[in-house]
Formats: C-alpha cells, structure tokens, sequence
C-alpha cells in the first residue's frame, strides 16, 4: 500500500512543481486518506520534492500502525513552524515559501490558525491541484469501486424479494442499508460540496421523489422531516407510480452509484415515454464516452436530445430546479471530478470514473430514470455497475 500512497504523492509533487508551490498541506479526511491510507487528526505535509510527514495529533500510535512514511506527534499548532524549521530546513532558503492547502473544504477559522501558526508563508488555493490528482484512479482505487458495485447489487437483488406495495420508502432504505453493511459498506456516502450530505443514497416515490430540495441533484426527496430534507419518507409504494432506488455503496471509502426506477404495474405513457428517453440518452453517452472527449460536450448533447424528445423541463430535475449536469466523477467522495457539465472542459482521459444519471422529474408524480457508473479505458468505457440496466417491473 505504501507504494501505492507514494505514487499518489508523486503526482501531487509534479503538479505543484509546475505551478510553483513550495509545499502542501493536507487537512481534510479524505486528503488525508488518500495520501496517507489514514483518517487521523494531523496534518500531512508534502514537500514538492522529497519525503511527505504526517504530523498528528491524535491518534499518533494509530497513525503510525497505518502509515509507513513518516509520522511525527505534533502538541499544538504553534510548533509547526519551529518544527519545520528543525526537520525540513530544505524548505526555508531564504526565500517566501509558498504553501497550497484545500480551500473549498478548510473552515475559515483553521485557515486563519495555520497563517498564525506559519506567518512567513503565502497561502495558495490547492484544491484543484487535489481534484485532478485524484480524478485518475489507480488499479486499486478501480478494483475498490468494483467491490462496491458488487456489494450494491446484491443488496438491491436481495431486496426485490421483498420490495412489496405499501411498504415505506423508510422501510426499504433501511432493509437495504442493513445488507449492504453486512456486506461491509461503511455507513455513510461522503460528498464534497458545502452543506450536501448522504447517507445510503435515496429510494423515494411518485410525489415525494419530485419534492423540491436543496440536493443538488435531479431527485431529492421529502426526508423525515426540516433537520434532514431529503431522501426517504414514510411515503408508501403504489401501483402504477415510479420507485426511484438511488442508492450508492462505500467500501474501503471507495463509492459506487447507481439508479434503478422500479413500478408495479406499469408506468403512466408520458412517464413511460420520459424513462425510455433517459435510456436512450444513457445509451448515446455511453457511446460517446471515450478517451479526448470533453465533458461539457457530453451534456450538452444530453440536453439537445433531451429538447428533441420535448422534454427539456424536465430533465435534471424541473425547470428552475434542474440540476445542471448530466454525471460526475466518483470515488472517495460522491461528487468528484471530473462533471459532465457546462464550462467543464477536461477532455475524458483513461483511469476517470463517473456516474452518468440521465433523469426526468415531474412534479406531483414522480421521477424516473437510470443512472451506471463507468470506467474511462483506452479503448471507451466499461460499465461498472453490476446491476442489469432497464425499468424493472414487478
């Protein structure tokens, strides 16, 4: 695994030379596991050249048992600097250091503690130098998703036996979540964004799906109550009205995605018509998903079908509530990059993962649609999702 953490690092410390950065310093979690293989409370610092310490606070003795590189205690913020001083003296020549960390997740008020704590650094934004190290995924990292994939799929078949009319949404999240935890998912779908929160995903239906939210998504769902305004309610399944189950999986804090609409009986025409467009959109993507692609293209390609299908309103959700993207990168975090959207201009490279969800949303009835999650390869894209695409009927 260390080689694994050190190629990581590697290509971190490539990106920062090119863009002049003297060091990084990670903070979050999921940087910290990414580039560490451990979730301590520290801080790591990469130098743009050399060996990466793991300063940390708490847990020292089980940072040390999950990291092989360096780890150093490290009492309060005020000794980094003298600390620096004393064990990285390459870094201080005589010269302003110039330092990156995470800006899009780090609390204004630690930001302030660490220009405090090392007063004669300037501090750059590094998140995107994080984001497109990480929009590459490794064999392992692939292999993890994989495992996700399969976890997810046999929850879901596991719960087609049981799935019944007048069950609650409530009921089969939880029915799902407790087979998927014996499975080893961790419990929780981390995301990236300020004030967007999961758990397990969503299973929401008719109304309640088309119930508008702040998720920034095509689906919400009406949630228990105000203190958590989305996902599952006590809503029970009908016949003849679409069951959304978007659910994800996380093992080794690896995530898959993926949305399946289910109906007993049939779906109404229009709503019909509206899930066989979004297969035809998730087909023509999947086509077109292919390594020098650029993002942005495959959406707005998404969107004209969409217009030609006469259902524009609706897709991504409904009119000013539409969410506007079409799929995003996946992989420690539900909202990676790179994202199927407007101004998103990286051309698709071998090693991206992303989960595209084509939907359509109408209020009061329902939202219906599919989502799979696919590799980048060489040659196009492979499908990773597990489960058979196509409405399922019971």
């Amino acid at each position: 695994m260390m080689d694994e953490l050190l190629n990581r690092q590697q290509r971190l410390q490539q990106l920062m030379k090119q863009r002049g950065v003297d060091a990084f310093v990670i903070t979050h979690n999921v940087g910290l596991y990414y580039f560490a293989g451990s979730m301590q409370t520290g801080y790591l610092l990469i130098p743009s050249e050399g060996e990466a310490t793991f300063f940390v606070r708490k847990s020292v003795s089980r940072a040390r048992s999950e990291y092989a590189g360096r780890v150093e205690p490290l009492e309060s913020l005020t000794e980094l600097q003298s600390r620096l001083e004393q064990e990285r003296p390459d870094l201080y020549r005589g010269k302003e250091l110039v330092f990156a960390t995470e800006f899009d997740v780090l609390p204004v008020s630690y930001y302030q503690r660490l220009q405090k704590a090392l007063p004669g650094v300037r501090w750059v934004d590094g998140t995107m130098l994080t984001r497109e190290t990480r929009m590459i995924k490794t064999p392992y990292e692939i292999r993890k998703i994989k495992e996700s994939a399969m976890v997810l799929h046999t929850a879901l078949e596991r719960s087609l036996s049981y799935i019944h009319v007048g069950m609650s949404e409530l009921e089969m999240i939880s029915r799902i979540e407790h087979d998927m935890r014996q499975l080893g998912h961790i419990g929780l779908m981390r995301m990236r964004a300020y004030n967007q929160q999961n758990s397990s995903g969503i299973i929401v239906s008719g109304a309640s799906a088309a119930f508008p939210t702040s998720f920034d998504g095509p689906a919400g769902g009406e949630g228990l109550s105000a203190a958590f305004p989305f996902g599952a309610s006590r809503r029970t399944f009908e016949k003849n009205v679409p069951i959304l189950i978007d659910v994800g999986c996380c093992i080794d804090g690896y995530h898959i995605d993926q949305s399946r609409t289910i109906v007993f009986g049939e779906l109404p025409d229009d709503l019909q018509y509206a899930y066989d467009a979004a297969e035809r959109i998730a087909k023509q993507t999947e086509t077109n998903m292919r390594a020098g692609t650029v993002c942005e293209r495959l959406y707005l390609d998404a969107v004209t079908m969409a217009e030609a299908e006469g259902l524009v309103d609706h897709f991504m959700g409904f009119k000013a509530d539409r969410a506007k993207f079409l799929g995003h990168g996946i992989g420690l975090e539900l909202d990676e990059f790179p994202v199927l959207a407007e101004k998103f201009t990286y051309p698709l490279q071998p090693g991206m993962v992303i989960a595209v969800e084509p939907k359509f949303t109408f209020p009061g009835r329902g939202v219906v649609g599919t989502e799979d999650t696919y590799l980048i390869t060489e040659t196009g894209c492979e499908r990773i999702s597990m489960t058979p695409p196509g409405l399922i009927r019971m």
